[in-house]
C-alpha cells in the first residue's frame, strides 16, 4: 500500500495561485510575437549545410607560399604570409568591414563561368611602391587617401599579375583555371562584383614584415561561382591525378648527378704492433703484399675491384668487378 501524506499550506496556496492565473490566460486573447518570425528563402542555400572546404583551405596554403616570390622582389626580403579559414558572408557585409580606399581587382574565371576579387590594402601598396623604389626601411609612405599614383598604379599592375598566376599555380591541382584581369577600382563602393545581399566566400591572408605592422590581401569567390566544384572543394584529399612535372624531376636528377664525390684506390692492408710503431723512425720498411687486384672506394664505401696500369703518361686503374654491398656483409 502506497503511503500518502497531506500538502502544506504552501503547497495548497501554490496550486490555487497556478489555477487563477490559468483561468486569465484563457480570458486574454493570444498575441503573437511578430518579430520573433523570420523569412526564408527556400531557393537559397546555407552554406553550412555543404559542409567545410577543406580543399579550398589547402589552396590558399599554396597561394601563401607562391605569393612569396611575387612580393620578394618588391620587399627585398621573404614576407612571412599566412592564411586564415574561409568566411561566409553577403557582399555588403564584406563592404561594410572594408576600407573604403584599397585596390580593388576584378578576375574572369572563365572555367568556372565566374569571377573573383582581389583586395589588396593601400598601406601595403604604398609600402611596396615605397620599398621597391630604393626606400631604405618598410614603411608606407605618407599620402592623402582617395586614389592611388601613377607610380602605384603601376605597382598595382605588377603584383595583381603576379599574384593571379601565383593564384593559378594554387588552383591548377584540384581545378585548372585563368586569373584574367576584367577591371581595377580604388573604391570598395563602386565594385560592380555581386549582388549585396548574394553570399561571398571571404579568404583573408596576412603578411607579415620586420618592423612594419601586419598587411593584408582578400581573395571574394562568389558561392555561385565555386558551387559547380563544391564536392571536390570538400573533399579532403585533392586530385589523385597530379600532375607529372617533368622539368622539376629533370632539375632535381641533374643536381643530384652532378654531387660530387671522393674516389680513392686502396691498394693493400697492413698491421703493425704498437711496439714497432713506436720505435719506427725514418727509412724504415714495413713488408707488404700487394694482391692481385685493388680495391676502388667512393665516399668511403668499397665498389670495384681494380688493376692498376698507366693511361699514356698517367698511371691509372681498370675496373674489374663490381663489389656487392650486400654479400659483402653478409660475409663480414
Amino acid at each position: 500500500m502506497v503511503g500518502s501524506r497531506k500538502l502544506s499550506n504552501d503547497e495548497v496556496e501554490a496550486l490555487l495561485g497556478g489555477l487563477d492565473a490559468a483561468d486569465k490566460k484563457e480570458d486574454t486573447p493570444a498575441v503573437f510575437d511578430t518579430t520573433a518570425v523570420r523569412e526564408f528563402d527556400f531557393g537559397s542555400e546555407d552554406l553550412s549545410l555543404l559542409g567545410d572546404y577543406y580543399a579550398l583551405r589547402m589552396v590558399n596554403e599554396k597561394i601563401c607560399r607562391f605569393t612569396r616570390s611575387v612580393f620578394l622582389p618588391m620587399l627585398r626580403i621573404m614576407p612571412r604570409i599566412s592564411s586564415f579559414p574561409p568566411e561566409v558572408k553577403s557582399f555588403d557585409e564584406y563592404v561594410e568591414s572594408c576600407d573604403n580606399f584599397v585596390s580593388v581587382t576584378t578576375n574572369r574565371l572563365d572555367e568556372l563561368r565566374g569571377n573573383s576579387l582581389l583586395v589588396v590594402q593601400s598601406s601595403f601598396i604604398s609600402i611596396l611602391t615605397n620599398s621597391y623604389y630604393g626606400g631604405s626601411k618598410i614603411k608606407a609612405l605618407h599620402q592623402a587617401k582617395g586614389e592611388f599614383t601613377a607610380t602605384e598604379q603601376r605597382i598595382i599592375q605588377i603584383i595583381t599579375d603576379g599574384m593571379n598566376r601565383a593564384m593559378e599555380n594554387a588552383w591548377k591541382d584540384l581545378f585548372v583555371t585563368s586569373f584574367e584581369p576584367l577591371s581595377r577600382e580604388e573604391n570598395i563602393q563602386f565594385v560592380s562584383f555581386v549582388d549585396g545581399a548574394d553570399t561571398v566566400i571571404v579568404c583573408s591572408f596576412m603578411v607579415q614584415m620586420p618592423d612594419a605592422e601586419p598587411a593584408s590581401f582578400d581573395v571574394l569567390y562568389p558561392l555561385q561561382t565555386l558551387k559547380p566544384i563544391s564536392s571536390q572543394l570538400r573533399s579532403r584529399v585533392q586530385n589523385e591525378f597530379a600532375q607529372d612535372d617533368r622539368t622539376w624531376k629533370e632539375k632535381l636528377e641533374q643536381a643530384v648527378l652532378s654531387i660530387n664525390l671522393p674516389l680513392s684506390a686502396e691498394l693493400t692492408n697492413s698491421k703493425v704492433n704498437l711496439g714497432r710503431l713506436l720505435k719506427s723512425a725514418v727509412g724504415d720498411e714495413f713488408p707488404i703484399s700487394m694482391p692481385e687486384n685493388i680495391t676502388i672506394k667512393v665516399s668511403g664505401e668499397p665498389v670495384y675491384k681494380a688493376e692498376i696500369g698507366k693511361l699514356g703518361a698517367n698511371a691509372a686503374v681498370s675496373m674489374t668487378k663490381r663489389i656487392s654491398l650486400k654479400k659483402d656483409k653478409e660475409n663480414g
